[in-house]
């Protein structure tokens, strides 16, 4: 049988995806490419390697999502709260989509910490992501403090996403519908914070996460 041509590096993440929730991680890349009719070569031209493979795939989510952002023609009046509202919405029926594998890989990382780097790269495409949201800062008349300032908003909110990803993971309700409000509430209370306003919505968010009994707490 020939081999398939024009592999792409989307059939290569699904071919991979479908790999490892049906028999696991495969034992070569070339036992990858001969499972799947393809020149191992043609697997270099995307990926170095499985682990830079599984990085992509998490960084892929998050480039996915926003082009679906971009798609929607209101999106570009959306308020910076709307936009990041949005962005986690998306992003999570993406995961939805594919809870299986993700599931999956984070469970792996419970046992092994060094399996976080598959975050990689969706680290740096939500930050750049936040970055480019219009988010009110407190002008400090300073270049480096307010690059500092800069930095340590983009780290919190991707502090924000992880605390969201855990508890999706944990989320036994209805269409993670959980999740949506846990969404809701992290949002408006880290915009709250960022605009010193009063810190009801705070209370609120930790009310919710007790009452959840979540682990995060």
């Amino acid at each position: 049988m020939a081999k398939k041509k024009n592999i792409t590096q989307e059939k290569i993440i699904e071919w991979y995806m479908n790999a490892v929730l049906s028999a696991g991680k495969p034992n070569s890349i070339f036992s990858f490419a001969q499972e799947n009719n393809f020149e191992e070569a043609d697997f270099y031209k995307h990926f170095s390697s499985f682990e830079s493979l599984e990085k992509a795939i998490f960084g892929v989510f998050a480039k996915e999502t926003i082009h679906l952002l971009h798609k929607t023609e209101a999106y570009k009046d959306y308020s910076s709260k709307d936009k990041l509202l949005s962005f986690y919405f998306t992003f999570f029926e993406l995961l939805t989509a594919n809870r299986s594998y993700v599931l999956l890989q984070f469970k792996e990382m419970k046992t092994d910490f060094s399996r976080l780097s598959v975050l990689k790269e969706l680290r740096v495409e939500f930050i750049d992501f936040v970055n480019g949201l219009d988010l009110e800062k407190i002008d400090f008349k300073n270049e480096k403090v307010n690059k500092i300032q800069d930095k340590t908003v983009a780290e919190g909110y991707w502090m924000q996403l992880l605390m969201i990803l855990k508890f999706w993971i944990d989320d036994e309700s209805p269409s993670f519908e959980k999740t949506d409000l846990f969404i809701e509430k992290s949002v408006k209370a880290s915009f709250d914070i960022q605009q010193i306003a009063p810190v009801k919505s705070v209370i609120d968010l930790a009310k919710f996460l007790w009452k959840e009994k979540s682990p995060m707490v």
